[in-house]
């Protein structure tokens, strides 16, 4: 599929033929494009865990459900033939950038503007959702609760330096078309060239 056709047609994808597999070929080429992202310093510090059984992704849907409030969070009631869960690994690079050719002597976390292991592991992601795509499939990325979080590690056995940013469900889709344009903010909205300016 031509990429321009890939980013028109990604959209967040939430009800799929969960009886229909994806082909373990596709599953690999979305997994070896994720790990293609880029990652400051080269510290390539995400990791994915793959749920391709729907006995794993009720385990996910248990661990991921919040005591109050669940119809709120997409985690605690996803169907899907797929899950991809992503990962970043802050130690990945603070070690990576103590180190001689970086110029830091200690682990020190206050320098970095923003958090950029958790933005790596969210470039891995839009490469799975555009992967997913490519391939014919839908697919969605959501959060998990942060109060499951512990459970969810427990029951996967994550080690505590992973920290998990999202989740991404993937399938055949089972929804309706749906025209977002009507709700797209316009782009002079959204782009500043120059100077950012704001309307009086």
């Amino acid at each position: 599929m031509d990429f321009q056709e890939v980013v028109r047609r990604r959209r967040m994808i939430r009800q799929y033929d969960v009886d229909r597999a994806v082909p373990e070929e596709v599953l690999e080429q979305i997994l070896e494009n994720a790990l293609r992202a880029p990652s400051a310093g080269f510290a390539q510090g995400f990791g994915f865990l793959v749920l391709d059984s729907q006995q794993d992704i009720a385990r996910f849907r248990a661990a991921a459900t919040p005591d109050e409030g669940p119809d709120n969070w997409l985690a605690a009631k996803i169907q899907a033939p797929l899950l991809i869960v992503v990962h970043s690994h802050k130690d990945a690079y603070l070690d990576r950038y103590a180190e001689p050719d970086k110029g830091h002597t200690d682990r020190a976390e206050d320098w970095w503007p923003v958090p950029y292991w958790d933005v790596d592991a969210g470039m891995s992601a839009m490469l799975i959702l555009q992967s997913a795509v490519d391939a014919g499939l839908g697919a969605c990325f959501f959060g998990l609760p942060a109060d499951r979080i512990p459970v969810y590690r427990e029951q996967f056995g994550v080690p505590a330096g992973m920290m998990p940013i999202g989740a991404v469900s993937i399938g055949y889709s089972d929804e309706p078309p749906r025209d977002l344009s009507k709700r797209r903010k316009p782009a002079t909205d959204l782009i500043h060239r120059g100077r950012w300016t704001t309307a009086e």
